[in-house]
Formats: C-alpha cells, sequence, structure tokens
C-alpha cells in the first residue's frame, strides 16, 4: 500500500523510496513508490504532474492500494526527490473545491449530489431529488449561497476516520473524498455556473473557473 501523503500534507516537495519499476506494454515504465505526494487520477479529479528524480511524471493511477507513477524511463530502487507541478496542483484543487460547493448548495435545495466530474474545462455534478426538494432551483440562488460561504472565507478541515478520509469547510457537512483541495475558499476565486438542466430524472449542474 502507498502511503498518499496529499491526505494530511499541502507539501509539492518531498522525498520517497522507489520500491517498484517495471516496463509497460507501452514502452514506460510503472513507478511505484512508499509514499507519494502526487494525485492519481481518480474521484473525478485528474492526476497531479511534476517530477521524479527529475524526470516527468506523465500520468499517475492508483492499482489496488498502490499508485503508479508513469514515466518515460526506468528508476533503480533507492531514495528520490518527488516535485508536484504547483501550477496544476493549485488548478485542480480550486475545481475540485467548487464542485464541493455546487453540492452543499444543491442539499439547500434538498438535492442530493451523487457524481461529481471536477476536471479544469468540463465542471459538472450531478443531483438526484432528494426527500422534500424545492423546485429546481437557478444559477443565481445557487451562487448567493456560495458567494456567501466564500465571503466567509471557511477554511478547510480533513480527517481521517477507520482509514475513510473526510473534508469540510467550516461547519459544513463533510464529503468523503479523497482530492486535494484549497485551504480556505477564498482559494476558489471567481467561478460561474454555466447552467442547468434535467436529464433521466437528474439535476446536472455544470460550471466553470477563471
Amino acid at each position: 500500500m502507498t502511503e498518499r501523503l496529499y491526505y494530511t500534507s499541502d507539501a509539492t516537495e518531498g522525498r520517497a523510496q522507489v520500491i517498484r519499476c517495471t516496463e509497460e506494454p507501452d514502452g514506460r515504465y510503472a513507478i511505484e513508490l512508499n509514499q507519494t505526494l502526487f494525485h492519481p487520477q481518480g474521484g473525478g479529479q485528474p492526476a497531479d504532474r511534476g517530477w521524479i528524480a527529475g524526470i516527468a511524471v506523465e500520468a499517475v493511477s492508483l492499482r489496488g492500494d498502490h499508485v503508479v507513477h508513469i514515466l518515460p524511463a526506468a528508476l533503480t530502487p533507492g531514495e528520490v526527490e518527488m516535485q508536484v507541478d504547483k501550477d496544476v496542483r493549485e488548478r485542480h484543487s480550486r475545481w475540485h473545491s467548487a464542485g464541493h460547493l455546487i453540492g452543499y448548495a444543491g442539499e439547500q435545495f434538498g438535492w442530493k449530489p451523487v457524481k461529481a466530474h471536477h476536471w479544469p474545462g468540463e465542471g459538472r455534478i450531478t443531483f438526484t431529488p432528494g426527500e422534500g426538494q424545492d423546485p429546481l432551483p437557478d444559477a443565481s440562488a445557487l451562487m448567493a449561497i456560495i458567494d456567501g460561504w466564500k465571503a466567509d472565507n471557511l477554511l478547510r478541515h480533513t480527517e481521517i476516520e477507520t482509514g475513510r478520509r473526510k473534508v469540510r469547510f467550516g461547519d459544513l457537512p463533510h464529503y468523503l473524498c479523497g482530492g486535494t483541495h484549497v485551504k480556505q475558499l477564498a482559494d476558489v476565486g471567481a467561478m460561474q455556473i454555466l447552467g442547468l438542466k434535467m436529464k433521466k430524472g437528474q439535476l446536472i449542474v455544470t460550471y466553470s473557473l477563471d
């Protein structure tokens, strides 16, 4: 099992031990470390980018309990330097946190978030009707609530309970989440809800960030 340092740390530089290096069918190499700062693709969030031992990390994925880093060159067992691309990490964190805000806002109207896609340029949250949900909200109603939370600059709180990671902002409810997030809601920056539509009984909210 790879220790996921990004669960509890915002660090983008650190060291780890290479424990396995295997060649992939496409000629690249799958590198496993004892611990990692790199978020793998999954949970509605793209993978981090960066460098291990100065070599560009081209993909990061989860295989079972192991985080696998795809590099164009092999690495030998031993200690290496990890460096996550800070700009990419910040962008992914902003989009993920913005998605959580839309989930929270939808819940204020009785809608339950069930699926999320936090990719830059493709942000969307899918809701199902809850018990006693209000009529379909509009974008301005959702943004009024979100802007209030951002104005209060609620802080991120993270905890791990029985092996599961929980993330919340301020006193808002926690979401089970393995992704990266901003430290405080002011860091999300300007965001916009692009549209709301019903499809097969579900509400889909699309959004964007500056």
